[in-house]
């Protein structure tokens, strides 16, 4: 009896930090790791291949050196850099059952997929501007998104991100969990963990929706506003011809938009009030999310630009570029 009460005491303890979690993987679909491992893995280094031919073709060709064209680099590099964060994790679990990660480690990529998506819905942002600024506004556009605004910019962007975010980790760290070490989720995320914690997590969780809401959600507002003054000037333009070529130039940036915001807002929303919604597929739409706009952004500029389109064929066919 005497050592039952010693041992207990400890056994408590060394839960309330745990040194290391497990993560679960997509819940209910364990069976399937090794079949999802395959697209998973074409996707990333799809995404890497694309996202790598972007910003090749753009330091390369001076033609490019626009504030569009110069935002994109910033997202495609941001897209990469935050799947990288936490494919490399998933596919070792997929493949190799290697659920285990320190729990310094899972801090800190917390930290950088929070930041990282902040950073990439102001990127968005800032090509909405361009937008704007190129259409209601053309014979001021070289003179207002200037090489040193464009560096400005950027440098904001990244600093909000980065400022906004850094107080998740601290806040996880000073959390007890003594529930469990498991995660249901195949990477490190602000309310999965949350959600494993023993003590009153309302302030964290009003933090972290208000954090969303100065990034995400005010990005979007601003977007749709820039857009909405961007149809006004457009459907004001004498000829029709003109409207439809000005309209050309906004069709890339609206699907970037409808791929990188679609996904984020539906594990966002059910992540936080989709009680009903199954945890595979919550998990799994949250995974489509790290996987999807990194692939796709190069997708789209590269085949609704007639530039990028023909530098990328000439590099995935190892031509010489003249």
């Amino acid at each position: 009896m005497q050592q039952m009460v010693s041992t207990t005491p400890l056994s408590n303890i060394s839960n309330v930090h745990p040194r290391i979690f497990l993560l679960l993987g997509i819940p209910g679909m364990e069976a399937m790791h090794t079949w999802l491992s395959v697209p998973f893995c074409l996707v990333y280094l799809g995404a890497l291949l694309g996202n790598f031919s972007i910003l090749f073709i753009v330091r390369t060709d001076s033609t490019l050196h626009e504030p569009m064209y110069f935002f994109l680099c910033m997202l495609v590099v941001t897209d990469t850099i935050l799947s990288t964060t936490a494919m490399p994790k998933i596919l070792s679990n997929f493949w190799f059952h290697d659920r285990a990660i320190y729990f310094e480690a899972c801090l800190i990529q917390v930290f950088l997929i929070h930041s990282l998506c902040s950073m990439a819905s102001g990127f968005i942002l800032a090509m909405a501007l361009d937008r704007y600024v190129a259409i209601c506004n053309p014979l001021r556009h070289s003179t207002i998104l200037t090489h040193r605004v464009i560096q400005n910019l950027g440098i904001v962007i990244v600093f909000r991100g980065a400022l906004l975010f850094s107080p998740q980790p601290l806040m996880l760290r000073w959390l007890p969990y003594c529930r469990t070490n498991i995660i249901p989720h195949t990477y490190c995320e602000f309310m999965a963990l949350i959600k494993l914690a023993c003590a009153e997590t309302r302030i964290f969780r009003l933090y972290s929706l208000t954090a969303a809401f100065i990034t995400g959600g005010l990005d979007f507002i601003l977007i749709i506003c820039s857009y909405a003054v961007i149809l006004y000037t457009v459907f004001h333009l004498p000829s029709k011809a003109a409207r439809l070529k000005t309209l050309g130039t906004c069709g890339s940036h609206v699907c970037v938009i409808l791929v990188a915001y679609t996904p984020a807002f539906f594990s966002f929303l059910t992540h936080r009030f989709g009680r009903h919604v199954a945890p595979h597929i919550h998990i799994f739409v949250a995974n489509i999310y790290l996987l999807v706009p990194p692939l796709a952004n190069p997708m789209i500029y590269g085949i609704r630009t007639k530039r990028i389109r023909e530098r990328f064929l000439q590099i995935l066919t190892f031509k010489k570029y003249y």
